[in-house]
């Protein structure tokens, strides 16, 4: 998926303002991603992504750390600097669009890392 194919869906699923937006709340949300999955799966998941965006998958991180989905989005919000609330709506824009742009085997791996009750965040952003 081109870059602004992704942002676009980005933008739309999360009713952002424009590009400039999508990308900084990906990004917000990626390197929340990459903190809790193997560097060879954030390796993976970056080749299906279009530069920039892979950037923030590529970052070292040691070791995977495994939390909750509260402590997901209080991570999310923290990067964006939004209320936990909006980071849900947040991850799910992205994580949505995510699913759709990666491979559905790297897409599975990642619904398994992630914490169990963040799989609806992959079928888009729930309602505010």
């Amino acid at each position: 998926m081109r870059l602004d194919e992704f942002l676009t869906r980005v933008r739309d699923r999360g009713e952002y303002h424009g590009d400039d937006e999508a990308e900084q709340v990906t990004t917000a949300v990626l390197w929340v991603i990459a903190s809790c999955v193997p560097p060879e799966e954030a390796a993976d998941l970056a080749r299906a992504l279009p530069a920039p965006l892979d950037d923030a998958l590529r970052l070292e991180r040691g070791r995977p750390e495994t939390f909750g989905r509260t402590e997901f989005l209080r991570r999310v919000a923290q990067q964006t600097g939004a209320r936990p609330r909006t980071a849900e709506w947040d991850a799910g824009a992205v994580l949505s669009t995510l699913a759709e742009a990666v491979p559905r085997e790297s897409a599975d791996r990642l619904l398994a890392r992630l914490p169990a009750d963040c799989a609806d965040l992959f079928g888009g952003p729930a309602s505010h």
